[in-house]
C-alpha cells in the first residue's frame, strides 16, 4: 500500500505539472458593441484580455485563475457603469470558467469567451445629500437623470464629508443612506445624510518615532496652529514642512480617534529619521567642456534640530575648450525654521576660481540670510553678502570688495520641473552692490522667464518659451566687476554658439563682458511614443556695452534638433545645433547631452 501510495502521488505530480504548460488562449468579449466606450472599459478591466497581449504567455492555472477573477471584476465595472442586473458567462474551451477548479485545470486552452448581457442601465432618479457645508462641490454626476453610478456615490460621499471637514468638522461623517431601485422605471433613488460633529481646534501636537532630532524642534518646524480651527490644508503643509528639512524618510500626521478637552483635535506626528550622512560624487564629460568631477558631503541633522550642513567640491573643464580649470569649494548651512514655520536662515562660504574664455577670476563669497516658503510655488530670499575678488579680463587685472544685498523671487507654477508640458516659471534677482574697493556702486538684475503650453492627446506637442534678461548698472564697462557681466553662447543660452562666444568686441581681438543681455529660445517638442521625443528649436541671444538693452549691441542665433528619451528621473537630452547668425556664424556645430528638458 505504501508503494502505491507513492506511484498515486507521483502521478498527480505529473498531472499537476503537465497542467502547467504554457498556452496562449484567445479571448472575446461579446454582447456589448465593440466600438463603445463600454466596451473598452470593460476589456480594460478584464486579467483574461490582459493576458493575451502578455508577452510571456499564461499557464493554464493562471487562465483558470484570472477568468474566475473577472466574474467580480467586470460586475464591479458594469455596477459603476449604473448596470445593475447583468449576466456574465466566462467560458474556457466550451466549459464554464466557474466550474473549473483551478489545481485540475486542463492541460491546455486555446479560447476563451466572455458574454456579457447588461441588462437595462440605471439612472438617479432622486439624488439628495444633506446636510451640505457652503462651498462643498458635488460630483455633476449626482443628478437627477445622470447614470446610476457607484463611484458617483463614493465621490459625493467624499466630497460632502471633505466639505465639512475644511470647515473644521474634523469628524464629519456618513451617518445614513437611503437606496431604492425602480425597475419600472429603471432609477435609483439615493438620500444620503452626513453627520457634521462639532467644529474643533487643533490641540497640542505630539510626538513619536524621533531619536536624534528633538521634539522641540519638530513642533516648531511642523508649525501646526495649535488652538485655531482645523484645517485638512494645515495638516497637509505641516507634514510638507517636516519632508522639505530632509531629515526625515517617512512623515505622517494622524488624528486622534476621540475628540480632546474643549473641543480639540490632538495630531500626532509619526516621524522615521533618515540616516543623519551622505556622502556623494560625480564625473560628467564633455566635447566643449572637458572632464568636471564633484563630490559633496551632507549631514542632515547637525545640532539635533534638523538644520542641513552641505560641503561640495568641484573640478571643472579639466581638457576643455571653454578656457581653462575652474576649481570651487564651498559650505552652506541651513537651520528651518528660524523665524517661523516658513522662513528658514541660511549662510554660506565659497572659494571659487573661474578660468573662463574671456575672463579670470578668483574669488571669496560670504553670505547670510532667510528664505520665505511662502508656497509650495513661491520662494523669496533676501541675504547680505560680503565678496573679494582678484580679476583680469581685456581691461587687465584688479581686485574689489564689495558689499552685497541679493535678493530673489522664485515662481514655479510648471507640471513638472524635469519635463514640463504646461505652467509658467519665473526667476527674478536683484543684488545691489556697494563697492568697498576696487569698484563703483552699482545694481546687478536679471530675470528668467520660461511658458509651456501643449496641444493634442495622441502625439501631443509642446510648445516651450524661454526668454533671459540682464543688467549691471552703476559702474562702468572697464570698472564692472569683470564676473558680473554678461556673455551669451552655449547650452544655457544660443546652442549651435560657442561656449561665451559673444561679449562686447572692444577691437584688437580684445573681448569683455556685457552690461546689458537679452536671450530668446523657442521650442517645438513632439511625443512619437511613449518612451521618445523629437524637439526642433531657435535660439537668439544679445549682449552689449549699455546698461539696458537698447540695440546697440549685437546678436547671434543658433538652431537645431534634438532627441528625448524619457525615464523616470526625466528626459535624457541629445541635441545638435548649429550657428545661423552672429560673429561665429562659420563654426562648426555643437552636441549637449543632457537630464531633463534644456528648460
Amino acid at each position: 500500500m505504501h508503494l502505491k501510495s507513492m506511484i498515486r502521488a507521483g502521478a498527480a505530480g505529473i498531472l499537476i505539472s503537465a497542467a502547467g504548460f504554457l498556452s496562449a488562449a484567445e479571448v472575446t468579449l461579446t454582447g456589448v458593441p465593440s466600438d463603445s466606450d463600454l466596451y473598452r472599459t470593460l476589456a480594460g478591466g478584464s486579467l483574461l484580455i490582459e493576458q493575451s497581449s502578455a508577452e510571456a504567455p499564461p499557464s493554464s492555472q493562471e487562465v483558470v485563475a484570472a477568468a474566475q477573477a473577472d466574474y467580480g471584476r467586470l460586475l464591479a465595472v458594469l455596477y459603476d457603469e449604473g448596470y445593475f442586473g447583468p449576466i456574465i458567462t466566462i467560458t474556457l474551451d466550451g466549459t464554464d470558467a466557474a466550474a473549473i477548479p483551478a489545481v485540475q485545470a486542463p492541460r491546455q486552452i486555446t479560447t476563451a469567451v466572455i458574454k456579457v448581457d447588461t441588462g437595462p442601465q440605471f439612472r438617479f432618479g432622486k439624488a439628495q445629500m444633506a446636510p451640505v457645508a457652503a462651498g462643498t462641490e458635488i460630483p455633476e454626476g449626482f443628478a437627477t437623470g445622470q447614470t446610476a453610478s457607484l463611484s458617483v456615490l463614493k465621490d459625493t460621499v467624499t466630497a460632502g464629508i471633505d466639505g465639512w471637514r475644511g470647515q473644521g468638522h474634523a469628524k464629519a461623517e456618513l451617518a445614513a443612506q437611503e437606496l431604492s431601485a425602480q425597475h419600472t422605471d429603471r432609477t435609483v433613488n439615493a438620500t444620503l445624510r452626513l453627520a457634521p460633529g462639532p467644529k474643533l481646534r487643533f490641540g497640542g501636537l505630539r510626538v513619536s518615532g524621533n531619536k536624534a532630532v528633538r521634539t522641540e524642534r519638530i513642533i516648531d518646524i511642523a508649525g501646526l496652529p495649535e488652538g485655531e480651527v482645523y484645517s485638512p490644508e494645515e495638516l497637509r503643509l505641516a507634514a510638507g514642512r517636516l519632508r522639505r528639512t530632509g531629515a526625515f524618510s517617512a512623515v505622517a500626521l494622524i488624528e486622534a480617534d476621540n475628540i480632546g478637552p474643549n473641543a480639540t483635535l490632538p495630531v500626532t506626528a509619526q516621524v522615521v529619521e533618515a540616516l543623519p550622512r551622505r556622502f556623494g560624487y560625480g564625473a560628467e564629460l564633455g566635447s566643449l567642456d572637458g572632464l568636471t568631477l564633484s563630490a559633496f558631503w551632507l549631514h542632515r541633522n547637525l545640532f539635533g534640530g534638523a538644520e542641513r550642513l552641505r560641503i561640495a567640491g568641484e573640478v571643472s573643464g579639466i581638457g576643455g575648450n571653454s578656457g581653462g580649470e575652474d576649481y570651487s569649494l564651498s559650505a552652506r548651512f541651513e537651520r528651518p525654521a528660524t523665524f517661523n514655520e516658513d522662513t528658514d536662515f541660511y549662510a554660506l562660504a565659497k572659494i571659487e576660481q573661474l578660468d573662463e574664455v574671456n575672463f579670470f577670476s578668483r574669488q571669496l563669497d560670504l553670505e547670510a540670510g532667510i528664505e520665505r516658503i511662502a508656497s509650495e510655488e513661491r520662494t523669496y530670499t533676501l541675504g547680505v553678502g560680503l565678496r573679494r575678488a582678484k580679476t583680469r579680463d581685456a581691461f587687465g587685472e584688479n581686485e574689489y570688495t564689495l558689499l552685497t544685498l541679493p535678493l530673489s523671487a522664485e515662481f514655479d507654477y510648471r507640471d513638472n520641473a524635469l519635463n514640463a508640458t504646461s505652467g509658467y516659471y519665473i526667476k527674478a534677482g536683484v543684488t545691489p552692490f556697494l563697492a568697498i574697493s576696487g569698484s563703483d556702486n552699482g545694481l546687478r538684475t536679471s530675470v528668467d522667464a520660461r511658458v509651456y503650453r501643449t496641444f493634442g492627446t495622441a502625439r501631443p506637442v509642446t510648445f516651450a518659451l524661454r526668454g533671459q534678461l540682464g543688467s549691471v548698472y552703476g559702474p562702468d564697462l572697464s570698472q564692472a566687476p569683470a564676473d558680473y557681466l554678461f556673455y551669451s553662447g552655449g547650452g544655457g543660452t544660443v546652442r549651435g554658439q560657442a561656449y561665451q562666444a559673444l561679449g562686447v568686441d572692444l577691437g584688437g581681438g580684445n573681448i569683455t563682458g556685457g552690461r546689458s543681455f537679452l536671450a530668446v529660445t523657442a521650442e517645438a517638442r513632439l511625443a512619437v511614443s511613449k518612451s521618445f521625443s523629437v524637439v526642433g528649436f531657435v535660439d537668439g541671444g544679445y549682449v552689449g556695452a549699455e546698461e539696458f538693452y537698447d540695440g546697440t549691441g549685437e546678436w547671434h542665433s543658433g538652431a537645431g534638433l534634438g532627441l528625448r528619451y524619457n525615464t523616470g528621473i526625466g528626459p535624457i537630452r541629445v541635441d545638435i545645433a548649429v550657428p545661423t547668425s552672429g560673429p561665429e556664424a562659420d563654426e562648426d556645430y555643437q552636441v549637449y547631452i543632457g537630464i531633463g528638458q534644456s528648460f
